[in-house]
């Protein structure tokens, strides 16, 4: 438990490979640095990486870039960010995945303990539940009225296996005691797509990727309609 606990403290957060000892002594950063985002644009963790380069870059005077290198629930990414050269200039920015990949996958390709040094909590922030208009309901109850009366005839998208929508998702599915089915994609941004296109009801989404739908949303009344926040997931998920 100790160890998963560890292990949490380090996934929610900005990590570097593992930093030899000779780098401490260098002026840092006397060059750009490489922000790696293992997952694609749009999501919770490529919004926040982008605000945060934006803001280190004006107060280190040094570009911070972010590079998305999505696939495999992170994993690509934070393989390139492991087997970078270990001199602070090629940083991670991860979630909830960083920590569940070591207990969903027969054999992870890295330690976060071990290959990784954790920098800092970056950001946390409230989940919503959001469905398509076309799926009648508008609360976390008549979400699970419906999910019990079609059991398991609805879908949700998750950002690939053991990311936050997909443990959020299935922990709905637990405590409510319905079955909707997840649809895993590529990352939150294609996720959350996938629902305004209706290719899926609904998503459990961070509040920031929300946000960041309305603002790029072409007619904002149009995504008005196509958002439908519907309370906190976990809080209300028992109802």
């Amino acid at each position: 438990m100790n160890r998963l606990w560890r292990l949490m403290a380090t996934g929610l957060a900005v990590a570097g490979a593992t930093v030899v000892l000779p780098v401490l002594a260098q002026s840092y950063p006397s060059k750009a640095i490489r922000l790696v985002s293992p997952f694609p644009p749009g999501g919770s963790v490529d919004v926040v990486g982008r605000l945060l380069a934006a803001k280190l870059s004006e107060s280190m005077g040094q570009q911070m870039v972010v590079d998305n290198r999505s696939g495999a629930s992170g994993v690509i990414g934070t393989e390139v960010v492991m087997n970078s050269p270990p001199d602070g200039y090629t940083l991670l920015i991860n979630t909830v995945p960083f920590v569940t990949n070591q207990f969903l996958m027969p054999r992870a390709p890295y330690d976060p303990l071990r290959d990784f040094v954790s920098i800092s909590l970056v950001a946390s922030s409230p989940s919503f539940v959001t469905v398509h208009p076309s799926l009648p309901v508008h609360s976390i109850q008549e979400l699970i009225a419906l999910a019990k009366a079609k059991s398991g005839q609805l879908f949700y998208s998750a950002a690939g296996v053991g990311t936050n929508p997909h443990i959020a998702g299935e922990l709905f599915n637990l405590l409510a005691d319905v079955n909707i089915v997840a649809v895993q994609f590529k990352g939150g941004g294609p996720a959350d797509m996938a629902v305004i296109a209706g290719e899926v009801g609904s998503v459990g989404c961070d509040e920031r990727e929300a946000q960041s739908r309305h603002a790029g949303a072409a007619d904002g009344r149009r995504s008005g309609r196509a958002w439908l926040r519907v309370r906190y997931l976990v809080r209300d998920c028992g109802a």
